[in-house]
């Protein structure tokens, strides 16, 4: 099987409810392909190495980071090109509509993101729902018009409220990835961390937790200070190294370098 093509994720759109998540390391990866988590986003050092194809090979994938972290759109097309060399389906892109453009131009697959954006909170008042006012409404609206327009073919839509998203999916070609913005979305998108219970900080309320990897963490490490406590003890005590660690050579060997050592030392 082949990951799914950008053609078949538009012509799925509320046909077929994609799950995706955002992995950070190459077992997350394995574990969600296994799974059958169909889309993923990654960081971008993942493309590049080789084993991922290997653990995660019929994911589409979208690798990310912040605009930040890229800089212009120059600098996103730097980025891109490679990346898209070695296998990224998409790229997420939080940078301006004329980096999305220019992206778009040059056939690079491109998701936007509108509603809740953490790198830009500041103009929509901080960590909180956008578009549960008739302005912010409007302005989820207007982002995901101008993106579309701008050549993105999705568009991340987190905390959103659900009936907002489900009004804009309903007049929108966008393939919408719900982050928090109710099942309308066509996808719905959540960390690896959230899920797996590896999350130490606020769980948002968007996200639904699986496992309690943290507590399995808490019990690892106290069973890595157990074995290296019991380590520096048995150096203390002389019972490490034991006979049974050490290597040696033959009696005459150890006699003979002896003597030399005592005339050329």
């Amino acid at each position: 099987m082949a990951p799914p093509t950008v053609r078949d994720l538009l012509d799925q759109r509320g046909k077929h409810p994609f799950a995706m998540l955002r992995v950070e390391t190459l077992a997350e990866a394995e574990a969600a392909a296994r799974a059958g988590v169909e889309l993923l986003s990654v960081p971008p050092s993942m493309v590049l190495d080789r084993r991922f194809r290997e653990v995660a090979p019929d994911a589409f994938i979208f690798p990310g980071d912040n605009f930040y972290e890229i800089g212009g759109t120059d600098d996103f097309l730097r980025w891109a090109f490679p990346l898209y060399k070695h296998g990224a389906d998409a790229f997420y892109c939080s940078g301006s509509l004329a980096t999305v453009r220019a992206m778009a131009d040059h056939a690079l697959p491109v998701c936007g993101h509108v509603g809740l954006i953490p790198s830009k909170r500041t103009w929509t008042g901080g960590f909180k729902a956008v578009g549960k006012t008739l302005e912010t409404a409007k302005l989820v609206w207007n982002q995901c018009k101008a993106l579309e327009a701008a050549g993105a073919f999705a568009v991340e839509i987190e905390v959103v409220p659900h009936s907002i998203t489900k009004a804009i999916a309903e007049r929108t070609d966008l393939f919408l990835i719900s982050m928090g913005a109710g099942t309308a979305g066509h996808a719905q998108y959540l960390f690896a961390d959230d899920v797996l219970g590896q999350n130490r900080g606020k769980v948002p309320r968007h996200a639904k937790v699986y496992a309690d990897f943290a507590a399995e963490y808490d019990r690892l490490q106290e069973k890595r200070v157990e074995a290296m406590s019991r380590f520096v003890r048995d150096v203390g005590e002389g019972d490490y190294p034991a006979p049974q660690h050490l290597v040696d050579c033959d009696a005459e060997v150890v006699s003979a370098f002896a003597e030399w050592l005592d005339r050329n030392g």
